[in-house]
């Protein structure tokens, strides 16, 4: 595509394209109803022999790629041990389950252990990856549209629902879950990345966590299947759900780091690390996760999905959903003090792109008689060449560029190279961009507006990654000059179809040398890369990508 950086004027872009469309999933949240947040409580002993200790943080992980009476999954229990990784080095009490392991009983036995262990202001945390269904209401009249959701464990076998009905976890039987944390003044986090209905514009291999709908009445699973269908939203006070995707979107495996993934576990393991605490001191907000992983989540899953949480809105501004300071002492948890008393947030420790994992090179797998190009030969699931037809695809099967010869394709893969580097930046330090109306693939024909907000550095580097290879300089802004929002207001989508992406970099480093190549009209990604590199890499900078698919009808 090419983007013509005049802001008065119509500008013409071209953007990314798919396959024709195949099934996925609509996702809903599991637990419409039951959903707020509140700030973790700091539990301070009171003049006592003991120390005071910080709120604790226990955890439940389940995920399920096996599933022996229904389409098994490929990343879902990668998610699971990733997260744990994250949240064992983060120092919480964590129980996991995964495959045959994750059985209902043991599950409930779980949670209920972690109830009576935890204490007012404590943290439970409840993640799932696996794959989601609806059945028909468990009691009447208590859903709008007459279906419960639930949480389908590798037990269940839809042709044999009286004798394995028990593995499942209905969203009522969810909610008096979390009503028995919530009686102790426990926080609760569930985060659930599967889905539970719908369809998708976009073509990709990836597998969709949704399994079939139950299509017959179950008799309730357990009493609290019907116990809790009595609590609603409002009742809750301090439980918050995060969910992989809106109602109209689907929770896609997608390919992350060259393995099938769900981009919520992934980008939620990133926030446990300590990227989401924004102002590094040692807590993350509901603001901070939700900027975290609305960023990144887009980034990771191409803008196939976007988080949903519930509630919809924070309690408050400084709202607590996780505290990366657990189980010590208090005064030996707080952040640094001035030399005036009073307190302030750590220094974050910034990692280059490689310590993030970003390897300089992807996978390529070339169907016809060519040459590889270089920076191709990398380990994982790969991107595709078609020599004949020209097109390339990505990992997750969408079509990223046509009409791609031995001339452009090195232009394409430095493209990619390059853009892998920008979401390891964006994956410690994402900025946030709008691209509008949401969808997850344009037609030709359709208008757009990009909107980049001013961030909190004072340079601002915007530019479009095109699906032909190009680089495409759009705007620069520098300290000392008048900062605003760079706007795109009259986008029409048009030819060359394939995949771009819009850039945006804050910084506070200066970006006078970088502005320079991006204006030069022979720019690559390859010189740029190594601007980039040179100029930004293991400095503190936010990066937003915006993925942009077309093709010339849907």
């Amino acid at each position: 595509m090419r983007v013509l950086p005049r802001l008065l004027e119509p500008v013409c872009l071209a953007f990314a394209s798919k396959s024709d469309g195949a099934p996925i999933c609509r996702v809903r949240a599991l637990l419409r109803r039951s959903l707020a947040g509140t700030a973790l409580a700091l539990c301070l002993a009171a003049a006592a022999p003991l120390p005071a200790f910080a709120a604790q943080t226990h955890a439940l992980v389940v995920g399920a790629d096996q599933y022996p009476n229904d389409v098994s999954l490929d990343g879902a229990v990668r998610d699971a041990e990733d997260v744990y990784r994250a949240m064992s080095a983060a120092g919480f009490t964590v129980r996991k389950f995964t495959d045959a392991e994750a059985r209902k009983d043991d599950i409930r036995k779980a949670w209920i252990d972690m109830v009576a262990e935890a204490t007012a202001g404590d943290t439970i945390i409840f993640t799932y990856a696996g794959h989601g269904a609806q059945m028909p209401e468990l009691v009447a009249g208590d859903e709008a549209d007459g279906l419960d959701e639930f949480l389908q464990l590798p037990g269940f076998d839809r042709n044999r629902y009286a004798e394995t009905s028990n593995e499942i976890i209905v969203d009522n039987e969810m909610n008096a879950w979390f009503g028995e944390a919530e009686a102790k003044g426990v926080h609760v986090l569930f985060v659930s990345d599967s889905c539970f209905s719908g369809g998708m514009s976009r073509s990709v291999t990836g597998k969709t966590r949704l399994a079939p709908a139950v299509t017959v009445k179950l008799a309730p699973p357990s009493q609290e299947a019907l116990a809790g269908a009595n609590l609603k939203e409002i009742d809750f006070k301090q439980v918050t759900v995060l969910a992989a995707s809106l109602e109209s979107q689907p929770t896609p495996e997608v390919i992350i780091d060259g393995e099938p993934r769900g981009a919520l576990s992934w980008s939620f393991a990133r926030a446990l690390e300590g990227s989401a605490d924004r102002d590094g001191d040692g807590v993350i907000t509901r603001i901070e996760l939700e900027d975290y992983i609305f960023s990144n989540v887009k980034n990771r899953s191409e803008a196939l999905q976007v988080p949903n949480f519930m509630p919809q809105v924070a309690r408050s501004e400084s709202e607590v959903v996780v505290r990366l300071t657990r189980g010590i002492p208090v005064e030996n948890a707080t952040v640094a003090t001035t030399d005036t008393g009073s307190t302030a947030a750590a220094q974050k420790t910034i990692k280059s792109a490689k310590e993030l994992g970003w390897t300089g090179s992807i996978a390529l797998q070339v169907d016809g008689a060519a040459d590889k190009p270089k920076n191709a030969d990398g380990s994982g699931t790969p991107y595709r060449w078609d020599v004949a037809s020209g097109v390339f695809y990505t990992p997750n099967g969408d079509v990223a560029a046509e009409n791609v010869g031995a001339d452009r394709i090195q232009a394409v893969v430095d493209k990619y190279v390059l853009l892998d580097f920008l979401k390891a930046l964006a994956s410690q330090n994402p900025g946030s961009v709008s691209l509008t109306p949401v969808k997850d693939i344009y037609a030709a024909g359709n208008r757009l507006r990009f909107d980049a907000p001013p961030g909190r550095y004072p340079n601002m580097l915007v530019f479009n990654l095109a699906n032909t290879g190009e680089v495409q300089f759009l705007d620069m802004q520098a300290a000392g000059t008048t900062s605003s929002q760079f706007k795109l207001t009259d986008v029409e989508v048009v030819k060359p179809f394939g995949a771009d992406h819009l850039i945006t970099i804050w910084t506070g480093e200066p970006v006078d040398a970088i502005g320079a190549v991006l204006a030069d009209k022979t720019v690559t990604a390859e010189t740029l890369l190594q601007a980039l590199l040179t100029r930004l890499d293991g400095k503190e900078a936010s990066v937003a990508i915006q993925p942009l698919y077309t093709r010339e009808t849907l």
